[in-house]
């Protein structure tokens, strides 16, 4: 399942926004509804290093993406995950209504507080607390009331390769241009 093989038409590519994977996805995992097509996969996101994603969680691109019970202890056998900014609230794009929140770690190697932080980041979406019609659609037959505040939707990328192993943006400059840059003002003369 992990591999981003599927039984899916051609061409289908995985590159869903902020509001799909809480609207399309989270909010139906989170409350036991049926989801088509199912491939996003449950991990303990904390058993894994984000290198070793790969075969276990979805991949769309070079971007991992599984649900996980959410926790406070974000610590993994070689390191641990640090918020990088503050949690931002996520809106649909019709009606302006929030839905949700994301929160972005950055994968640090070591113990912390004293880790290296590496170029592994991860957004992490929760639903929105207070949704009314949690309570309504969380109580199936037989079934105890979920809790739909214990499901994450996780995507992990390795900003390096988003940007092509460099920092400059994913640019490539030829062997001229690199030489070009390399010399002084003083030492380039054009002719008059």
């Amino acid at each position: 399942m992990g591999d981003g093989v599927a039984n899916l038409p051609p061409g289908f590519q995985f590159y869903p926004t902020d509001e799909e994977l809480i609207v399309h996805f989270l909010h139906r995992k989170a409350l036991l509804l049926p989801c088509h097509p199912d491939i996003i996969p449950d991990l303990g996101l904390y058993l894994y290093e984000p290198w070793e994603l790969q075969g276990k969680a979805w991949c769309g691109g070079s971007k991992w993406y599984f649900y996980s019970r959410r926790t406070v202890d974000r610590v993994t056998r070689s390191g641990y995950w640090e918020p990088v900014c503050q949690e931002e609230p996520v809106f649909t794009s019709s009606s302006r209504k929030q839905v949700g929140f994301k929160q972005c770690y950055a994968f640090h190697y070591g113990e912390s507080p004293h880790g290296i932080r590496t170029s592994w980041t991860i957004h992490e979406y929760r639903l929105s607390g207070g949704n009314s019609s949690t309570g309504r659609s969380s109580r199936r037959k037989g079934q105890k009331i979920i809790d739909p505040s214990t499901w994450v939707l996780c995507r992990v990328f390795d900003c390096d390769d988003e940007h092509g192993g460099d920092s400059s943006g994913g640019v490539e400059l030829s062997c001229l241009d690199e030489v070009f840059l390399s010399l002084d003002d003083d030492e380039v003369s054009f002719p008059s």
